[in-house]
């Protein structure tokens, strides 16, 4: 097995749309909240004039090699080394006090996936680890090894809706007894004991799912949405606008019941003769279906299959 490290890549899903929705001013700030392989960024940084970009990625090999991508756009773009989830403090330490748009893209990046020692791939036998910030506390050997039973089998049900949740955590459980699971491999293995044959021969990888589960406990990846689209509506001046890329239907579902809110107004009783409430919406959605990609893409990058973009307005 080749083990050679690629270099920092990431196919920017939906890039041409995304940013397009974004209706960028040439003076305008924006942020990119997923920085990865620098994509939307670069997108972005070519339509702007006199205008910033606020870069911001948990994970630092992203943060290096997209400074080296980006070089000739390095007088416009501010860094930063975070959580997405803190970017309302991002900005008002930076001295922004607003933005005209934001773009969020939350998948993994190919670079994470294809990086063996990453651990976030069922393809690569590497040490459980799947963090996308390489210095935060909780890894997946930790999740794996430390989660009781019923914690173990409800993230895995609740993070991937897979059917034989409870079977994969049983054998989780009763194969720690023995040893400690420390890779990769050994969970695929495991993952592949538990699930009947007949369910194994049609559909996904049998690991996928409880990967994606396991991933996604280890970094926090649905508790962070929501406040996360908050502060960047906050943000937004008049007439900014944010885009949202996902990848399975527990985010969108986020994404989109945020996004219904937003664009709320009176949330009075139905049975009130007038408003008392007076709450009027804070934004447009200009996406009511989701855009997904294209035939075109879909041939160039399979991983994109399952993307969908939202879009609203600031009011």
């Amino acid at each position: 097995m080749d083990n050679t490290t690629p270099a920092f890549s990431h196919y920017s899903v939906l890039l041409h749309e995304s940013v397009d929705g974004l209706n960028i001013k040439p003076d305008g700030i924006y942020t990119d909240c997923t920085l990865g392989g620098g994509g939307h960024s670069e997108e972005i940084l070519r339509h702007l004039v006199s205008g910033r970009l606020v870069a911001i990625d948990q994970d630092a090999d992203a943060i290096a090699a997209a400074g080296k991508r980006l070089a000739a756009y390095a007088d416009r773009i501010d860094f930063v080394h975070d959580n997405f989830r803190n970017v309302g403090q991002a900005l008002e330490t930076l001295g922004y006090d607003g933005i005209d748009g934001a773009v969020i893209d939350l998948g993994v990046s190919s670079y994470q996936l294809d990086t063996p020692e990453r651990g976030f791939s069922y393809m690569h036998d590497a040490p459980l680890d799947m963090r996308m910030n390489a210095e935060a506390p909780l890894t997946a050997r930790e999740v794996i090894n430390t989660y009781g039973e019923e914690r173990l089998k409800k993230l895995i049900y609740d993070y991937s809706e897979e059917r034989f949740a409870g079977r994969i955590a049983s054998k989780i459980c009763a194969a720690r007894e023995e040893k400690p699971i420390e890779t990769t491999y050994e969970l695929v293995e495991l993952i592949k004991a538990a699930i009947p044959a007949k369910a194994r021969e049609d559909g996904p990888h049998p690991a996928k799912r409880t990967f994606q589960a396991i991933r996604i406990e280890v970094n926090s990846e649905l508790s962070v949405i929501e406040p996360t689209l908050d502060a960047l509506v906050d943000a937004l001046n008049p007439g900014g606008r944010l885009a949202v890329i996902t990848f399975h239907s527990l985010e969108d579902r986020i994404v989109k019941q945020a996004f219904s809110g937003y664009a709320k107004g009176c949330v009075c009783p139905p049975d009130f003769p007038v408003c008392v409430c007076g709450r009027k919406p804070r934004v447009k959605i200009l996406t009511h279906k989701p855009i997904l990609p294209s035939a075109k893409e879909l041939e160039e990058n399979p991983r994109s299959r399952s993307a969908k973009l939202r879009i609203l307005e600031k009011i």
